[in-house]
């Protein structure tokens, strides 16, 4: 069974100075280099790449995308994420958006992939395994049915159906109505992090902050079979300190600060804990603080390059990053550490620009960047993943004009739990 992000992080966790000065490592060449890239140009060019893969990586008779590929395309691999079409349903209407794909033929494929969710792929009290063929929607590497990756798959379909209307929105809405969150709490107060047929529900549930925000506002706000909303309140939120930086986290890879703000808009909003915007913003603050801090051991890491989130690696696929320190992190950048916390912070555009410019082809292909790029040992992914490109995708675009936020938030049933979780201006 492959390594997912959440089981490489519960086994990392089980096994337990000053800036430097900038003109050390980004001199005034670099800086006048990176004002010559035109950040609009970029950020057009990084979202037409990420759904020109979402487009040509998911299968057109189920609708289902490639977990991953080849930076290049060409890709003759046939295993799928539930997680990555999700993802890929948001990229159909950013797509048609922006005159990527004409509307008839993103609402085409739309109408396709919902159908064949609601109608034909397997399904577990409306929750689906992790892994998929994506051809057939048969279960792949006896993968769980998972709580997290089907909650990023309704990200996407309910916020596919607001953009389409029509059938669309009737599919989407049946397909979140069907999802059993009573059944997934498995009798406790706190949702399972999944279930197997061979074994039932996994032993782990979601109990400390991470990317689980998103989880729960779907099951308290679920139309039909709704968990309570003292939930919310039940999982812990932890704080963490770095460089005078202090913000409620996990000892995780960056993008659990991401993912539940590609969806709902917690800008200006608040519940009796935190403003989780802005706890975001301060939690990258602190990543990009880590990682100039590593600037001794790792000459590349600099004001202008930095970044690492769960990603491949010449290693295989690794989950790193911090603070504090996690994995064997050995100078390589993630684009999508930068690219997903664009909405948090301006300077994660001057990484992607300095990627972009410095190194070109090495860094930047056929679905946009790599998935990871180590300047020091020239080590470059031969893949893209579709969740890294997602979170990119969908932040890249926020970032532009929040239009993720501004369709998935016409969902009532966003809007209704976040009033029940506490949520005020």
């Amino acid at each position: 069974m492959p390594l997912t992000r959440r089981s490489a992080i519960q086994l990392l966790t089980a096994a337990g100075a000053e800036l430097f000065p900038p003109h050390l490592f980004a001199g005034r060449h670099l800086i006048a280099r990176l004002q010559r890239l035109d950040p609009d140009r970029l950020l057009d060019d990084l979202e037409r790449a990420a759904c020109l893969f979402f487009w040509e990586q998911a299968d057109a008779s189920t609708g289902l995308v490639k977990d991953r590929a080849l930076a290049d395309g060409d890709d003759k691999r046939t295993i799928g994420s539930i997680a990555a079409t999700g993802f890929g349903l948001a990229a159909l209407c950013i797509a048609a958006q922006r005159g990527y794909r004409s509307r008839s033929e993103a609402e085409a494929r739309a109408q396709v992939a919902l159908r064949f969710l609601w109608e034909s792929l397997p399904n577990e009290h409306g929750f689906f395994h992790h892994f998929v063929d994506i051809r057939t929607g048969e279960r792949a590497f006896r993968s769980e049915v998972s709580s997290i990756d089907t909650a990023i798959l309704l990200c996407g379909i309910l916020t596919c159906g607001q953009y389409f209307s029509g059938a669309a929105a009737k599919l989407a809405r049946q397909i979140y109505e069907r999802a059993d969150w009573q059944w997934m709490l498995d009798g406790g107060e706190l949702l399972s992090h999944g279930w197997k047929p061979e074994s039932g529900f996994l032993a782990h549930r979601w109990d400390s902050y991470c990317e689980l925000m998103m989880l729960y506002l779907l099951a308290i706000g679920s139309p039909r079979h709704p968990i309570p909303p003292g939930s919310w309140d039940a999982w812990q939120r932890p704080i963490f300190h770095y460089y005078g930086y202090s913000y409620i986290g996990a000892r995780a890879p960056l993008f659990v600060h991401q993912y539940s703000h590609a969806w709902f808009d917690f800008r200006k909003r608040r519940d009796r804990y935190a403003d989780y915007f802005e706890n975001s913003v301060i939690a990258t603050r602190a990543h990009r603080r880590f990682c100039i801090d590593l600037h001794a051991e790792f000459p590349d890491y600099s004001e202008a390059l930095w970044g690492i989130t769960a990603s491949d690696s010449a290693r295989g696929y690794t989950v790193w990053g911090g603070p504090p320190r996690m994995g064997p992190i050995d100078g390589t950048v993630v684009p999508a550490a930068a690219a997903g916390s664009l909405p948090f912070l301006p300077e994660c555009l001057d990484v992607l620009q300095n990627l972009r410019e410095r190194f070109g082809d090495k860094v930047w292909r056929r679905y946009g960047f790599v998935d990871a790029f180590n300047p020091i040992t020239e080590w470059a992914d031969p893949d893209v993943i579709g969740i890294d490109l997602g979170i990119s995708l969908l932040m890249a675009e926020n970032y532009r004009t929040g239009s993720v936020w501004r369709w998935f938030m016409k969902n009532p049933e966003a809007r209704a739990a976040m009033g029940r979780v506490g949520f005020e201006p």
